[in-house]
């Protein structure tokens, strides 16, 4: 299996570094490195005209900020034209330990013998810079997760998860397409699982381990919005809804209005922005997230 690393960066170019480090030091290096700069103004661009890499890679500078679905987008096309098996899709605060990498392929081999098919994605134990569970990045498990366990396995069966280190295989791209670039900003990454997940199960190896440099260790919590970063929250909301609708699940809807209603509770959060909320859910019911099949040159 030829693997692609796919980074997605906007403005963080210090933890560029480290995400950088963390993949070159792996026990199981990916055969190629795909950057994409989401139009970085804070010398990122310079920084990786200098740098010498040790993997073979590729830098794609966007002429603008396209947002981590639209960073997504791109490098999952990119490495598919490169030609490779799968692509492994992570943000630019992402520090992969040493067996990372190594873990999630060989995952995938173990999931393929066992289950006689190959997963549409393998993804990693996403740890909080202190080596605690971080709460942003939990994985969804299907409804029977624990059948490989039954059957032996160390591997439990998912639904969705985030692009925290999480290796998605080609044929799977192949078969539902590029990731949503108009969702912009999160729920990017769960929707797409979950669209890969319909075509076959994904798996999660917590033998596989990667640390998330998050300021705080803290989920997406509607009682934590505020004028700084309500444009995030509007984003997530309008996205799960149109994924909701898309999916024909009301379930993914019906937990969107649970939390907020749990969370924005005695909050102090002002009416003015919870209303941002509401509409920004109304734009989810008409929302059309845009779908392309990525192109091959091989």
């Amino acid at each position: 299996m030829r693997v692609g690393a796919v980074i997605v960066t906007y403005n963080r170019r210090e933890l560029l570094k480290q995400t950088l480090a963390g993949i070159e030091g792996q026990t199981r290096r990916p055969d190629h490195v795909v950057i994409i700069d989401n139009a970085s103004d804070d010398g990122t661009d310079d920084y990786l005209a200098g740098r010498e890499f040790s993997i073979p890679t590729t830098v794609r500078r966007l002429s603008e900020n396209t947002g981590g679905a639209g960073g997504f987008a791109t490098g999952t096309q990119v490495a598919y034209e490169l030609g490779l098996d799968a692509m492994w899709l992570m943000d630019d605060d992402t520090v992969p330990q040493p067996e990372a990498l190594g873990e999630l392929v060989d995952g995938l081999g173990r999931a393929s013998d066992l289950m006689g098919y190959l997963p549409s994605f393998a993804c990693s134990l996403v740890l909080w810079k202190d080596g605690s569970l971080c709460e942003m990045n939990t994985p969804d498990p299907t409804w029977d997760f624990a059948r490989p366990l039954a059957m032996g396995a160390d591997f439990t069966l998912m639904k969705s998860c985030s692009f925290v280190s999480v290796l998605v295989t080609r044929e799977a791209v192949h078969a539902v397409g590029l990731p949503s670039a108009n969702f912009f900003i999160w729920y990017d990454d769960a929707e797409y699982t979950q669209r890969l997940s319909k075509y076959r199960p994904g798996i999660f190896l917590p033998s596989s381990k990667v640390n998330h440099l998050l300021p705080q260790n803290r989920g997406v919590n509607f009682g934590d919005v505020n004028d700084g970063n309500i444009w995030k929250f509007e984003y997530g909301v309008r996205n799960q809804i149109a994924s909701a609708r898309v999916f024909r699940s009301p379930t993914l809807a019906a937990s969107l209005v649970e939390n907020m209603t749990k969370q924005l509770t005695h909050s102090g959060v002002p009416w003015r922005l919870r209303m941002r909320l509401v509409k920004a859910a109304a734009k989810g019911v008409v929302f059309k997230p845009v779908i392309e099949q990525p192109k091959s040159t091989r």
